[in-house]
């Protein structure tokens, strides 16, 4: 019987390879072999081009099956098994997910099926940092922080740490901006004892063209997008072509969020550029105030598939789950940590004291100069 998974395993030992960061190889867990991404991509391509056929094959037949009484129709729909190709274990996915692995013999497993009816990613950055990585930087990320719990370090404990690949749609487009500004000069003159301050008021006009490359935004709806951003930028001259290789020994979720969705989020982003940019020629006034009107033009959009490296560590304290994720190309890292309002109380108290001391001391100094040179 055909599978609709593909198990990346070792041609040498038939044990699970994956790509190691950094490389352009995929390596086997127990021998230790390397294999070059294109060698990979031609031994499984027959394999997956089956598999994405079975895939398509059984789409009709997993949408004809009685609901069950435990799901509803929406859950159903949610959700799909596929069988290991390796163990014969049953893996239950959602609908997006491309790459994962199996949870009993945990060899990488492929979903060609779901590279069919969609767009292919057109890019993809490999991964660079390792796990070993990502878990030192959870450490380095928790020194320092003051109102972090001191239980924290002690007690929490990671229940996942993942390498995904997310998908992401990169927009080139050309851009005409237009703005106008409140400005004013103010100037005092004075005769005998009355000083007279005028100020005057501008409507300055801005204009430009500017053209934006690889404007990223986030293609899956799961993922949330202030932590997307934040842990960019990433470096595009890493972009390489993509093959599915590269996903082998990492989870992959295909795109939710269609180009046409994603591409209002670009137009935010330019936007907030487009008027610093501009805001930033008006020079030469003693203050630059409100805008008083903004337009953009975009032209030119083309939009580009990618997938891109992605660390996420899962950790658990006082039965409240934390995430942190790190760029797993270069290592930036961001999450949410605990306070302590304890520690946060007396930290305020504490400034409040010094504010006060300084304030005491600078009383006492103009009080001794007053004395002094009177």
């Amino acid at each position: 019987m055909a599978e609709q998974v593909v198990n990346y395993k070792c041609p040498a030992c038939m044990a699970p390879i994956s790509f190691k960061p950094d490389t352009d190889k995929c390596v086997c867990e127990f021998c230790n072999t390397e294999f070059n991404v294109e060698t990979i991509k031609n031994f499984f391509a027959d394999k997956e081009r089956v598999a994405a056929k079975t895939h398509d094959e059984n789409e009709d037949k997993w949408k004809s099956k009685e609901l069950s009484e435990e799901f509803s129709e929406e859950e159903i729909a949610s959700m799909q098994t596929f069988t290991c190709s390796s163990c014969g274990a049953e893996l239950v996915c959602d609908q997006n997910t491309m790459a994962t692995e199996c949870c009993y013999c945990g060899n990488p497993a492929m979903i060609p099926g779901r590279f069919s009816k969609m767009l292919k990613p057109k890019y993809i950055i490999p991964f660079k940092k390792t796990k070993n990585e990502a878990m030192e930087a959870l450490k380095e990320f928790y020194k320092g922080k003051e109102l972090l719990p001191d239980l924290f370090t002690q007690q929490n404990r990671i229940e996942a740490i993942q390498g995904m690949y997310v998908p992401f749609w990169l927009f080139n487009i050309d851009v005409e901006g237009q703005a106008i500004y409140k400005a004013s000069e103010s100037f005092a003159t004075t005769s005998g004892k009355t000083t007279t301050t005028v100020t005057d008021y501008y409507e300055c006009l801005r204009e430009g063209t500017m053209s934006f490359e690889f404007v990223p935004v986030d293609g899956s709806v799961k993922m949330e997008d202030d932590f997307m951003e934040s842990i960019e930028p990433f470096d595009y001259r890493d972009l390489v072509p993509f093959e599915s290789a590269y996903m082998a020994g990492y989870l992959a979720d295909k795109y939710d969020v269609d180009a046409d969705t994603a591409v209002r989020r670009a137009k935010e982003r330019m936007q907030d550029s487009v008027e610093k940019v501009l805001r930033g020629t008006v020079t030469g006034y003693d203050e630059v105030g409100e805008t008083l009107g903004f337009a953009m033009l975009c032209k030119n959009a083309k939009s580009f598939y990618a997938m891109a490296p992605v660390w996420i560590v899962t950790t658990r304290f006082e039965d409240k789950p934390y995430t942190f994720m790190m760029n797993g190309q270069t290592g930036k890292f961001i999450g949410r940590l605990p306070i302590d309002v304890n520690k946060s109380k007396k930290l305020m108290y504490r400034d409040f004291a010094i504010g006060a001391v300084v304030v005491f001391l600078l009383i006492v100094l103009v009080g001794f100069l007053v004395n002094t040179f009177l």
